[in-house]
């Protein structure tokens, strides 16, 4: 029954606009986690703070890009998470939290669990997972809509199975060519 309704969940997410165009369809990492069970897709998931500017910029300038959105939305399980926040999360059967998290502090603060897990360094950082919610990789720092769809494209099809040494990534990148605007 639990696969139904997350099954319905995702057609109806997905295929009826509940997002606008050029927004993506952020979900939790236990939603985008439920869905890879019924219907496998990779996890494209935004790890941000509030205080970080960068952050802010990659939400405003390439996530709002409607290429970036469109190919999100079809190709990945989009998660959007504060690598600082106080919100406990269950992944692969296990809590993380945030045990030193200060709510009445304003900018930084504790680093989450579920970030140190990960090994995210820096802010902004988007991880991939596979669509067994295995970690793939991190991308950190700020990336413009052009710069971002090298990594989606190349994690989407499968590219970074075939792409094993620093002479294969900079062909792949030198042979790109980029169809997002913006």
């Amino acid at each position: 029954m639990k696969k139904i309704i997350v099954l319905l969940f995702i057609l109806v997410y997905t295929f009826t606009g509940f997002a606008q165009k050029g927004e993506i369809n952020w979900m939790t990492i236990e939603e985008a986690t439920a869905a890879q069970e019924t219907a496998p897709r990779k996890i494209m998931m935004d790890m941000y703070t509030t205080w970080c500017g960068p952050c802010k910029m990659l939400d405003r300038n390439t996530f709002h890009n409607e290429d970036v959105a469109d190919y999100v939305n079809k190709n990945f399980y989009a998660v959007k998470f504060n690598a600082e926040g106080g919100k406990a999360i269950i992944f692969k059967d296990k809590t993380y939290e945030n045990p030193r998290f200060d709510a009445s502090k304003k900018g930084r603060n504790s680093q989450h669990q579920f970030a140190q897990h990960l090994r995210v360094q820096a802010y902004p950082t988007i991880i991939f997972l596979d669509e067994k919610a295995d970690l793939i990789a991190p991308i950190p720092g700020y990336h413009a809509p052009k710069q971002l769809e090298l990594f989606l494209k190349f994690f989407a099809s499968d590219k970074h199975k075939e792409v094993t040494t620093k002479e294969q990534w900079e062909a792949y990148q030198k042979n790109f060519k980029s169809e997002f605007k913006g």
